[in-house]
């Protein structure tokens, strides 16, 4: 995998993945930004949430789960001082789909964290606290 940052003015960046994607990344005026994309900080944390939904919606698939959407909502904590990591992020799920098991959506997000989910883990091994929880919505 790889990925290429190209500075354009200020703190704006261009990010593009060895896929050929770009993402902009910039930081609020005070530092020297325009607030025209997502802070780095940012990226890691919606990658975490991408990478999870991921693996939530694939297991549910495979396990012939009705699912019709999944949400992922993240709340991230940072430290006070530099370098600002994440210390505690946590990770709710909203998954929507017609006569969900509780019992599959609880082990895909088990699995997901514990398993296949390699930003989940990479932080969490990091001293990152993670938490998991979730909601089922039943749609007709």
């Amino acid at each position: 995998m790889k990925a290429q940052i190209k500075w354009v003015d200020g703190a704006m960046f261009l990010g593009e993945s060895g896929s050929g994607h770009t993402i902009v990344m910039d930081g609020p005026e005070e530092a020297g930004g325009r607030n025209m994309g997502v802070r780095p900080m940012e990226t890691v944390l919606i990658g975490l949430g991408g990478c999870a939904s991921y693996d939530v919606v694939s297991i549910l698939k495979k396990g012939r789960q009705d699912v019709r959407d999944v949400r992922t909502v993240l709340e991230a904590e940072r430290a006070d001082s530099e370098p600002k990591v994440f210390t505690r992020i946590h990770v709710h799920f909203v998954v929507s789909g017609k006569q969900l098991k509780e019992a599959q959506v609880k082990r895909a997000v088990e699995l997901s964290a514990e398993k296949y989910c390699s930003a989940s883990i990479m932080l969490g091994r990091g001293g990152v606290e993670i938490t998991h929880d979730y909601e089922i919505i039943d749609v007709d």
